[in-house]
This record gives structure tokens, sequence and C-alpha cells, in this order.
């Protein structure tokens, strides 16, 4: 039975894993040594079988370190963090807008340089 005809909450072997993320098998067996959370069921002859949310782990892991660049020590911190209560930030959430500075004691705030510098930021970035 190919990976594919499984009911979505079915466990899949590392082979089918494989095959549907397109990762090596020992990439894999790599991240199992390198992260904490990803922890498939071993059988007997140490057959790994994943659950749908260690699949879901492993295209998280493989997005975070393939496509946006982040090391394995970043992808572990935040895997902790995340761990710890932090939550898993929404992908199409807008960043936190940063809090109003504070001025110091007997000086305005002068928004229109802050503007200033925001636009320059901006262009300097390409956005």
């Amino acid at each position: 039975m190919a990976a594919l005809d499984k009911a979505a909450g079915a466990f899949r072997t590392i082979g089918e894993v494989s095959q549907d993320t397109g990762l090596p098998q020992h990439i894999l067996r790599y991240w199992e040594t390198r992260f904490t959370q990803l922890r498939p069921l071993q059988r007997a002859g140490k057959r790994r079988y994943y659950r749908p949310e260690d699949v879901t782990l492993i295209r998280r892991i493989d997005d975070l370190l393939n496509q946006q660049g982040y090391t394995i020590r970043g992808v572990q911190k935040l895997l902790a963090t995340e761990g710890r209560g932090g939550g898993k930030p929404a992908a199409d959430a807008p960043a936190a807008a940063p809090a109003a500075p504070v001025p110091v004691q007997g000086s305005p705030i002068d928004l229109s340089a802050l503007r200033s510098i925001r636009d320059l930021l901006v262009r300097a970035l390409g956005g």
C-alpha cells in the first residue's frame, strides 16, 4: 500500500516519509539525533513508525533549514522555545509591533526623525 493510499492518521514508515517529503532516510535518522521533539515509535528490529505530527514536524524542520536558512542550532532553539510554551508563531501573522520608544525624561520623541530612519531602513533592505 502506498503512503498516499493510507488514512491521514495512519503511521508511516521511514521509507514512506522519505518518499513523501523527498528527504533521504539517512537525513531523517540524523534529525532524530538532533531534534529531541522528533521521536517516531520504534518497534521490533528498530523499525520506525512516524505519527502524523512527526511528519508535520519533519516538514517544518525541512522548511526552516532548507528554505528559511536556519542552522540546526537555530531550529533546536526555536523548537525548544516553543516547547516551553513560546508557541508556534503563525506563518501568516505579522511580527509584533515594537513597543513605542520611551522618551528620556525631558526629551520629546521626534516622530518625523523616527519615520525618516524607518524609511531609510526600508529602502536599504529593498522593501
